[in-house]
């Protein structure tokens, strides 16, 4: 037998499945991708302002401390030039400086030569007599206002920053300038503003002067070092504060807000890695995703309880479609509940077609031939029933059955003895074939039986049965004979119908070259 695979067919509620999957599916991508953005960019937007906002707190907290310090400055400056030559006031001054802000690691007194003539706290390493080049000193001794250096290295081997103010008498001659000093290495007024700070959602702030060196930094090691030149660093340069995103100096994308203290000219800077907000990002994008994707499942649990519901009724009717020659078909259609517009519409479409192929088969029964001497339809019956079963789009099959050495039979015993073996095996066919089953005649010992809407498998069994059975079967004094059987399907061997006839002979001379007695 050969073997025929019916070529699976996705049903409706398949197709309802699959199409909710799909869009399911698209919808889930198109929202994860849309919330994975939005959520990002809202971070990063909300983390620059925040961090614009908090140097700028620190910026104006720091600038107000700075202010407080130039005006203590001011102060001593105007009291010491009243009387420069006091050696006392001059002690007491620079304690007083020292001790009362706290805001200095050390403060000291020069004259316009260099002397570092007096300074707190006393246990400075400092000779009175020596002229002091450093860069401080020469540079507050030159400007002769107002003044704070970038970071160097003092004589006594500090990484210092000084605060000045010029010294001048009555009559407006320059005697020298009074100045506290910040150890950027050690524990001072700007590291102690800052350092309460740090660890911001786990950002880091440190500040610079106008000439990009570091002023404070969490990493001490940072402190004195030039920052590097970048288009960030001229924003800030040139801005008076505001955010933006950069690439820093260890290649770590991050956010930037700065913000100018004014009255010193340096820059608070705050920075925080993007990679530390995209890790909130992912966490808040799994939790939404998860949400999603349990109503993406209610949704498709809705879908798939819905869909048995607008599928089945039509399943149902579409089987009964290729059963129209069954006799209770009619009785089965009509226990199908017509829960929608659709489904009723396909049921009346359907009872209709039964009742015409029903008309049909009975104006065929009625207006073809049979063969007058096995009683079965003739080929022009046969055609009338196959072109009825195309029209349909009824799946059927073709039996071609032929009689073993037929010739032998009417050579031994004479044609009337043939005759009776035709006779026999049209009541054997008739016997074991349904009665929706068509029995044909189509010449001399050959038949062709029409099996509508059966799979391969009873098609076959079926054909073996008759087999069979013709081969137990006595014909007379003639004994027994044998059949051979050749099958073929339509649409599935071909759509051609006549090339499904041919297909069937084909198989029917295979089973003959075979050694006859057997279906192919």
């Amino acid at each position: 037998m050969r073997q025929v695979l019916l070529a699976p067919r996705l049903n409706l509620r398949s197709l309802i499945l699959l199409l909710t999957v799909l869009s399911v599916t698209c919808l889930f991508i198109f929202a994860l991708f849309f919330v994975n953005y939005t959520v990002k960019e809202r971070l990063i937007d909300n983390s620059l302002a925040l961090n614009a906002e908090y140097s700028s707190r620190i910026a104006a907290h720091t600038n107000y401390q700075f202010e407080e310090i130039l005006k203590n400055l001011r102060f001593s400056a105007k009291l010491l030039g009243q009387d420069f030559a006091s050696a006392s006031l001059r002690n007491s001054e620079t304690a007083r400086l020292k001790s009362q802000s706290g805001n200095f690691n050390s403060v000291f007194l020069a004259d316009r030569e260099g002397h570092i003539i007096s300074f707190f706290p006393t246990t400075l390493n400092i000779d009175s007599k020596q002229v002091y080049k450093t860069y401080g000193i020469t540079e507050s001794i030159k400007r002769k206002q107002t003044y704070i250096s970038s970071p160097y290295w003092s004589s006594t081997k500090k990484l210092i920053v000084i605060i000045s103010e010029p010294i001048f008498d009555a009559q407006g001659q320059y005697l020298g300038f009074i100045a506290g000093t910040i150890y950027l290495q050690s524990k001072n007024l700007v590291s102690e503003m800052l350092a309460s700070k740090y660890g911001y959602k786990k950002n880091y702030t440190y500040v610079m002067d106008d000439q990009k060196r570091i002023i404070f930094h969490a990493d001490t090691q940072q402190i004195g070092q030039q920052v590097q030149a970048s288009d960030g660093l001229t924003t800030m340069l040139q801005q008076q504060d505001g955010a933006f995103r950069l690439m820093n100096s260890k290649g770590i994308d991050s956010l930037v807000g700065f913000s100018h203290i004014a009255s010193v000219s340096w820059i608070v800077v705050s920075q925080q890695p993007i990679d530390e907000l995209f890790a909130q990002a992912n966490s808040i994008i799994i939790k939404v995703s998860i949400g999603i994707t349990l109503f993406y499942f209610f949704i498709f649990f809705v879908v798939w309880r819905l869909s048995g519901f607008i599928a089945l009724p039509l399943n149902h009717l579409a089987k009964m479609a290729s059963m129209l020659n069954q006799p209770e078909i009619q009785e089965k259609i009509n226990t199908i509940d017509p829960v929608y517009f659709e489904v009723d519409q396909f049921k009346n479409s359907l009872m209709l077609s039964s009742q015409n192929f029903n008309e049909k088969i009975d104006e065929l029964n009625q207006s073809v031939n049979t063969d007058p001497l096995t009683g079965l339809y003739n080929r022009r019956g046969m055609n009338l029933f196959i072109e009825e079963f195309v029209r349909m789009r009824t799946d059927f099959a073709v039996l071609a059955v032929d009689i073993d050495f037929f010739k032998n039979v009417n050579d031994s015993y004479g044609h009337d003895k043939g005759d009776i073996v035709l006779q026999k095996l049209a009541r054997l066919m008739k016997y074991h074939f349904r009665d929706n089953d068509i029995c044909c005649r189509s010449g001399g010992e050959e038949f062709i039986i029409l099996m509508a809407a059966s799979d391969p498998t009873t098609v076959f069994q079926a054909a073996e049965r008759l087999r069979t059975a013709v081969g137990l079967t006595e014909m007379d004094d003639m004994g027994t004979v044998t059949i051979s059987i050749g099958i073929a399907y339509w649409p599935h061997s071909s759509e051609d119908v006549e090339e499904v006839l041919k297909m069937a002979d084909q198989q029917l001379y295979q089973a003959k070259r075979e050694g006859r007695n057997c279906t192919r």
